[in-house]
């Protein structure tokens, strides 16, 4: 299969897996910022009786005890995370290492790339595990998550990796 966009390449293993590292990076920093935001949220309830310590002391042994609050927290951070992903993939098709890569999603289909597909990319990456496929697909170098969401990742040249030359590249 050849690229809907025959002036830009598909994406090789090794340039994905580049982008791939950046993008980690900042997730783990959103995520650190997202627990942040409601351990501090979490703190202040607890502290001033709105929420249950649980009969612990501290605050500290409250969250390093309790399941529950532990569970919140991870979720919490989770669906922050997972809507990094989504956000930048619906709003531009770059995620913040996919920009520095010059790398871009595009919809192989008719249909326009929504968050239902967004997630169904994210959630068949399988951590990333799915674009191991590239390395054998020399063909049409598509990940496993490009096959199930019809979506591929090209390679923009430095003039088309602003955002002003996104719609024509659209069309």
């Amino acid at each position: 299969m050849k690229s809907t966009h025959p002036q830009h390449s598909r994406a090789s293993f090794f340039r994905r897996l580049a982008a791939m590292v950046y993008d980690v990076l900042v997730a783990v920093a959103v995520g650190m910022c997202a627990a942040m935001i409601m351990l501090i949220g979490m703190l202040l309830l607890i502290e001033n009786n709105i929420l249950g310590n649980q009969g612990n002391e501290h605050f500290s042994d409250l969250i390093r005890h309790s399941y529950s609050y532990q569970l919140t927290l991870q979720i919490w951070v989770a669906l922050w995370v997972v809507g990094f992903f989504l956000w930048f993939w619906r709003n531009g098709g770059q995620t913040i290492g996919m920009r520095a890569w010059r790398l871009r999603l595009f919809s192989t289909s008719d249909k326009p790339f929504g968050y239902r597909r967004a997630f169904l990319r994210l959630i068949f990456s399988f951590g990333g595990l799915g674009t191991l496929l590239v390395l054998f697909d020399f063909k049409s170098k598509q990940s496993l998550q490009d096959r199930i969401a019809n979506t591929e990742i090209l390679v923009l040249s430095k003039e088309d990796n602003h955002h002003e030359a996104w719609k024509k590249i659209q069309e």
